[in-house]
């Protein structure tokens, strides 16, 4: 019994270790871009209309391939396909820090972010699979491990590419840190496990159908609408006010470095809040208090604004958090977590290539920030929906809903 607990152990240790280093490497292709847009623009003579597809090019293919995760889950095993998500990422990484296509560019980054869409709607199945009784911890250690990568992603992509001579180099540094991340995964899939399909498995068109899965996926969409507009354009925004590349990278740096102390505290204590509404409500209002903040004193109170608006993309672990505690089963997890991301992530695709095409027909950003301080306040009504203790299982049709089945009497 010792061995076996001791084994136990281990693997538990070891799939832990994986969603963390598999964390740190979710947000680098999309974010680091930010930091050293203005010199990818200019190396690829970039319009503005191109440039926005750039920075909406990461919902776009979380969009796109975040809904294939469950099934590809299914048939070839949920381990398996984390290591292969991986293994994309690298490539696209490194292929788009290398060509000199602009067209290439565009699609190997799409390659990057379509193996990070895989594994970001794997996530909360994973921590399901493995941790359904922590559900609110591991969160917390796995979205604080995505804000870690995220803020070095954004603070040190500049500062490398100083360094090695270009932000070519500064962009491709990010393959090294895949590639590292892919090895826990590697053991992982020797011993891989498939989600098990029986005739009350929960499928992505049946979670399209109830309230549930619709609110969560607005909720998720809107709030995700918020986070890529500022990771893709605020370190421009800064810029723009006056600040040098490197200081608006740490600008942009300190956003996402903020929401690490709070990502690793405020998903557990929503996972033990009685009403989720009294941590939900008190984060989302930071996002409209920092846009007027950075309207009226862009420059000046930018640290603070910083601060105020990364208090706000804590929305995005509380969420993450809400999917797994919004299921009662692994699969209903990752159907729930892939209707919610992908179709999420479509709706949030508008919001990076609006905020570009609004900044430059008015060669400003006050009307950018308008547009996200409206877009902002409906996450308060769908806030008060899914902090009500519902489970996407209990809205389905009967057939697909989980339940005992029933037994036979003896004639």
């Amino acid at each position: 019994m010792g061995r076996v607990s001791t084994s136990a152990r281990r693997a538990t240790a070891l799939v832990l270790v994986g969603l963390v280093v598999l964390s740190l490497n979710l947000r680098p292709a999309a974010v680091s871009i930010g930091p050293v847009l203005a010199e990818v623009r200019e190396a690829f003579g970039m319009a503005p209309a191109t440039a926005g597809l750039l920075t909406s090019l990461p919902v776009l293919g979380f969009a796109a391939f975040g809904a294939a995760a469950p099934a590809a889950a299914a048939r070839f095993g949920i381990h398996r396909v984390t290591l292969v998500a991986l293994l994309a990422a690298t490539v696209g990484l490194f292929g788009r820090a290398v060509t000199g296509s602009e067209t290439l560019f565009l699609l190997l980054s799409l390659v990057a972010l379509a193996g990070m869409a895989m594994a970001n709607v794997l996530l909360p199945s994973l921590v399901k699979l493995h941790f359904p009784d922590r559900i609110g911890l591991v969160t917390a250690i796995y979205t604080t491990a995505l804000s870690t990568g995220l803020t070095g992603a954004l603070v040190l992509t500049v500062p490398v590419a100083d360094w090695l001579g270009g932000w070519r180099w500064g962009l491709g540094a990010w393959a090294v840190m895949a590639v590292i991340a892919a090895l826990p995964w590697t053991a992982l899939a020797r011993h891989d496990r498939t989600l098990v399909r029986t005739p009350a498995t929960v499928r992505y068109r049946d979670v399209a159908r109830t309230r549930l899965g619709q609110a969560m996926a607005l909720f998720f969409g809107l709030q995700s609408l918020q986070a890529y507009a500022i990771f893709g354009w605020f370190a421009q925004l800064w810029r723009d006010s006056g600040y040098s590349a490197t200081e608006a990278g740490v600008l942009a740096g300190l956003v996402a470095g903020t929401s690490i102390p709070l990502s690793l505290w405020l998903p557990n204590v929503l996972a033990r809040t009685p009403d989720s509404r009294r941590v939900l409500f008190p984060v989302i209002a930071a996002y409209p208090v920092g846009y007027v903040g950075l309207m009226v004193a862009p420059y000046s109170l930018a640290p603070l604004w910083a601060v105020v608006v990364g208090v706000a993309t804590v929305t995005f672990p509380l969420i993450l958090t809400l999917v797994g505690l919004r299921a009662h089963t692994a699969e209903g997890t990752a159907a729930l977590s892939a209707f919610t991301q992908s179709t999420g992530y479509l709706i949030a695709a508008a919001g990076p290539f609006a905020v570009g095409l609004l900044h430059g027909w008015t060669d400003g950003w006050t009307a950018p920030l308008w547009l996200l301080l409206g877009l902002a306040l409906p996450l308060f009504w769908l806030a008060a929906y899914v902090a009500e203790p519902r489970y996407v299982e209990d809205q389905l049709a009967p057939v697909t809903a989980p339940g005992p089945r029933p037994t036979r009497t003896s004639p």
